[in-house]
């Protein structure tokens, strides 16, 4: 089967619609670097549409009828947004869920040294990383320091022009002969992660004068402790905007488009969406880059809670309601898939690759080697899908994650799986994923909206 490039199919307003579109989702990006910015842009734009807090409206014991849209938050990390349609969750839903995680390097809880008159922070790499990649590129710091009184104060260095950045530093060609010799694996390793922090020393201290410099300034500007390290989240990832790419501007190079491509789409195609019969959520959560464990990823009960709490205000809550309604959903698990490059031919099996520009993507399954971690969807839910995607003229393709026997990967699919719902892998493909700058395609970003709409619709 053919597919073309869907930048062919666009007339003028599709082109205007597709750039709308690829605006909001850079603007997104860019200012959205860690999951708790992820969260609070995206409760901003959800209550700019009407949603409400699930939590404020169960504490007033309010009810929910059709047309109502609220919203669930757990530990400013994940959400889930709800659309109630004519028939009520009870019935099931229509589910898109993406996460907002993406590979970083963490700032680990006793961080700050100097040797040589330099001084450092060291990191934990978060996901799964190509650690060589992430040496010598300007970083800027995100995150929260939470101080012994509770009181909250938010990082962000590196993104204003007048900002400093950080970077790891690399060894000089000069002198690297030995590492050149090692695997890629080794090239760099992960205790080798440190970023460079200051090199200025604070006058008339004698012992570690530069890193007690940068503690000095960290007093001075955001009133932070060295001890306050222990109660921080601090994230590393590169600095910079999302751009266009490309002489054409058809593409998107940006951090952090794993998962957020899907994420962002999700999101419009949720706020967007106009009367439906079925109930809507959107889900998108944490953890996703290290097995979606901990209270924040898809293995929580969060999900699950907030179901139970939207059944309870619609006054259809019972245990066996909760089962039936998550029985009885569709969920399109939205993550990226990997996109055809010929520099790495040898990776794809081309006849089942993705391709830059030709949809959004469906992954019958995912998982390694012999389907190994994978939901695999039904025939029959395909054949659903696909009626959805033809009625709504949506670009879409099917592929598979490399070749055979090459290695693999999984989303949340199989996870929601287990409440006896139909899942499939949908999302946008991604060249140079889990690198600290990937590129995506606005007409995949644009059909992927679409599909996501279309499925919310259906």
């Amino acid at each position: 089967m053919e597919n073309k490039n869907a930048f062919l199919s666009y007339n003028k307003k599709a082109m205007q619609e597709l750039e709308r579109v690829a605006a909001g989702y850079r603007d997104f990006l860019s200012r959205g670097k860690t999951e708790r910015e992820c969260v609070k842009l995206i409760v901003q734009q959800a209550e700019a549409e009407g949603y409400r807090n699930l939590a404020d409206l169960t504490a007033a014991g309010a009810d929910l009828k059709a047309g109502d849209k609220v919203y669930a938050v757990c530990m400013k990390k994940a959400v889930a947004l709800f659309k109630i349609g004519a028939e009520g969750p009870e019935k099931g839903m229509n589910i898109l869920g993406a996460h907002i995680d993406s590979p970083r390097l963490d700032i680990k809880q006793n961080p700050l040294f100097e040797d040589g008159e330099l001084a450092y922070l060291d990191t934990h790499y978060y996901g799964g990383i190509k650690k060589y990649q992430w040496v010598t590129l300007p970083l800027a710091l995100h995150g929260t320091v939470v101080k012994k009184d509770g009181t909250a104060v938010d990082i962000v260095i590196g993104e204003d022009a007048s900002d400093p950045v950080f970077c790891v530093t690399d060894l000089l060609i000069h002198l690297a002969q030995e590492q050149l010799e090692k695997k890629g694996a080794r090239v760099v390793e992960g205790e080798d992660l440190n970023i460079l922090v200051g090199n200025m020393p604070l006058p008339g201290e004698k012992k570690k004068a530069v890193a007690a410099n940068v503690l000095h300034l960290l007093k001075e500007k955001y009133d932070i402790e060295e001890a306050d390290f222990i109660s921080a989240e601090l994230e590393a990832v590169p600095a910079g905007a999302a751009r266009e790419a490309g002489f054409d501007g058809s593409m998107i190079l940006s951090y952090g488009q794993d998962d957020r491509s899907c994420a962002y789409t999700s999101l419009l195609a949720m706020l967007e969406t106009a009367d439906i019969r079925r109930t809507a959520c959107c889900l998108l959560v944490d953890k996703e880059e290290i097995g979606s464990v901990g209270a924040t990823g898809m293995q929580s009960h969060f999900f699950e809670n907030a179901v139970a709490e939207v059944l309870e205000l619609c006054g259809e809550y019972s245990e066996l309601k909760l089962r039936r309604a998550l029985r009885d959903s569709k969920m399109l698990s939205s993550d990226v898939s990997s996109a055809y490059d010929h520099a790495y031919a040898a990776a794809f099996e081309k006849q089942n690759a993705a391709y830059l520009s030709h949809g959004v993507v469906f992954n019958k399954f995912t998982g390694a080697r012999g389907k190994s971690g994978s939901n695999d969807a039904n025939a029959e839910y395909l054949a659903y899908i696909r009626r959805v995607m033809d009625n709504a003229d949506v670009h879409y393709q099917t592929a598979e994650l490399g070749r055979v026997d090459l290695g693999g990967g999984g989303t949340i699919a199989y996870i929601l799986a287990l409440y006896g719902m139909e899942v499939i892998d949908s999302g946008v493909p991604v060249l140079s994923m889990h690198a600290p700058w990937e590129v995506t395609s606005k007409a995949d970003i644009y059909e992927a909206y679409k599909a996501y709409k279309a499925f919310l619709e259906a």
